[in-house]
């Protein structure tokens, strides 16, 4: 049976919300079956009719992609998906809740419906970056940290190295500004991971973007270098999603 989702997403509580339309109503009986890419395990769940609520816990998904299909009698398609993607409003709010797993649907290059499931650590999800009269500045939103929005400030210092650089935290948002010339003195030692370091928090949160469904960063999403001294700096994001800064070596 062939249906395509017109609207799927994962909430706060971790439930798959799903609008399937379909030539014929859903069979009865229907199972939502989801498989993971690589190791091709299924997981399935009663799907009872075209707009369906799915709790993800009990799947006991690992991280990983995994794609939808559904699933009628012997029949077995894979869906495909017009939800145009996420709101990042959405994933804003679904971020504040501490979490060990998370979960995302989204639009498959393909167009299919798939989830990706990630283990969900606390970090800080960088939303700009900046290189402006002689300053880099970065801001960001806390994730998974149980933090609440609001008005609360917090002490808190962007680590370079073993050096602490003053930064706000306020709510969930964060902002710092670092001299360009400090940031070679550091980033001629080796590729700088940027990390920030928060009153009340147990452990330091590394700056990336890994709670949209953009994969591939290091390839799609690059800064202009900044030409500090004759020596070129430079700013990007790993395979993890995660961003560093790099000076380039016997530049100058």
């Amino acid at each position: 049976m062939r249906a395509v989702v017109t609207k799927a997403e994962v909430g706060p509580a971790d439930v798959l919300s799903l609008d399937l339309r379909a030539p014929a109503p859903v069979p009865e009986g229907s199972t939502l079956v989801l498989r993971h890419r690589r190791q091709g395990d299924d997981r399935a769940a009663p799907l009872p009719s075209a707009s369906a609520e799915v709790e993800l816990h009990p799947l006991a998904l690992r991280p990983g992609l995994w794609d939808a299909y559904l699933r009628a009698g012997e029949d077995e398609t894979k869906i495909r998906s017009v939800d145009p993607g996420f709101s990042l409003d959405a994933l804003d709010v679904y971020a504040l809740r501490p979490r060990e797993i998370s979960f995302l649907a989204y639009r498959t290059q393909g167009g299919h419906l798939a989830l990706r499931v990630r283990e969900a650590t606390p970090a800080v999800d960088v939303r700009a970056v900046w290189l402006r009269e002689g300053r880099f500045e970065v801001t960001g939103l806390l994730v998974f940290t149980g933090l609440t929005p609001g008005a609360v400030r917090r002490d808190a210092a962007l680590l370079l190295d073993a050096k602490e650089v003053p930064a706000t935290v306020e709510g969930v948002r964060f902002h710092a500004a670092v001299s360009l010339v400090d940031l070679i003195e550091h980033a001629l030692r080796g590729d700088l991971p940027l990390s920030l370091r928060v009153e009340d928090l147990p452990g330091d949160l590394r700056l990336g973007a890994r709670l949209d469904d953009v994969p591939g960063k290091r390839r799609r999403l690059r800064y202009p270098p900044a030409v500090v001294d004759g020596v070129p700096l430079r700013f990007f994001y790993d395979e993890r999603e995660e961003l560093w800064i790099g000076a380039e070596r016997g530049a100058g």
